[in-house]
């Protein structure tokens, strides 16, 4: 299982139900490692998506404890559920995409992690767990730093040890 991110510089991920700002070639990096794959993440990122739809051309997967969420993805009520499910994919085809309290449940389970860090602060309400703090984690790639819309990011990839 893998987890994908964006974050700023104190590892914020989101402010009011969106994400802290818009960086295409973040946009880019995450459809190409999503695309074809299996996303699990939160009801609240689902609804924050455009037209709160699910991501084309991948499986998607909610997960809510509300009895009575619709949606036109799979939906699972509990970890166990989502685990049962997830026994007819490839683990390794797995991404767990938000929101910040769908990765911290599930952030124990992913080996690999790829996080934009962006190098700014934000204004934000979610947040990641700062990794490099992590003696379990190891840094295994960084992406030269790009520039876009006036700020700066580097792909970062993460491995459990």
């Amino acid at each position: 299982m893998k987890a994908i991110v964006a974050v700023d510089q104190n590892w914020g991920i989101g402010k009011d139900g969106g994400l802290l700002t818009y960086l295409p070639g973040d946009l880019k990096y995450f459809k190409e490692k999503t695309l074809g794959k299996v996303v699990v993440m939160g009801r609240e990122t689902l609804e924050s998506l455009p037209g709160k739809k699910p991501l084309k051309d991948r499986t998607n997967i909610v997960l809510t404890r509300n009895p009575d969420y619709q949606a036109d993805c799979l939906i699972c009520r509990s970890m166990g559920e989502l685990f049962k499910t997830l026994e007819s994919f490839n683990m390794e085809d797995v991404f767990i995409i938000g929101g910040e309290t769908v990765y911290r449940q599930f952030l124990p389970y992913c080996n690999e992690l790829f996080v934009t860090k962006i190098e700014a602060a934000f204004e934000a309400d979610k947040h990641f767990e700062n990794l490099d703090l992590r003696p379990d984690l190891e840094v295994v790639a960084v992406s030269e730093p790009r520039l876009e819309n006036g700020l700066t990011y580097r792909f970062t990839e993460y491995r459990r040890k």
